[in-house]
């Protein structure tokens, strides 16, 4: 009810015509682009991970960095231009994370728990073209173990 009594008395009544149609074209193009940038989902198995993207030298090296919080189905995916064994480390990360080694085929290599503010080095045993960083226990609680795959990792 209040919502069509606003629309009667203000300036959207005369939205008729070519300029309605403006207006819908709008709406759904900022719809559509919210829709893009919605944060991509990793399935694993049964389970979901809303993911924020590292692909760039810049946003690897940051990671998680100086973060405190990460609820418990997000991580971040580390996305490498071709596959190799890349370490990583918790130096200025005062959360506890797991991560996930995954090779090029979308396959779990090798999972590990890090220690927060640590410069213990994580490293994969093979080639792995990403890494992806939950909560510390997120994989265990979740039955998630190596050889599983990863569905929904860009290309």
């Amino acid at each position: 009810m209040r919502f069509s009594a606003f629309i009667k008395g203000s300036r959207c009544s005369a939205l008729t015509g070519p300029r309605l149609r403006l207006a819908l074209a709008l709406l759904l193009a900022g719809s559509a682009a919210a829709a893009e940038a919605a944060p991509p989902t990793l399935h694993i198995g049964p389970h979901a991970f809303q993911v924020e993207i590292a692909d760039t030298p810049r946003e690897r090296a940051q990671g998680l960095t100086g973060r405190s919080y990460l609820p418990a189905d997000n991580g971040m995916l580390f996305v490498f231009e071709r596959p190799g064994r890349y370490c990583f480390w918790m130096r200025d990360t005062p959360l506890p994370l797991s991560i996930a080694f995954i090779d090029a085929t979308g396959r779990i290599a090798s999972l590990a728990d890090m220690q927060p503010r640590t410069e213990t080095r994580h490293c994969p045993s093979v080639d792995v073209r990403y890494a992806l960083e939950v909560w510390q226990g997120e994989f265990q609680k979740r039955g998630i173990t190596p050889r599983m795959r990863v569905d929904g990792l860009p290309k």
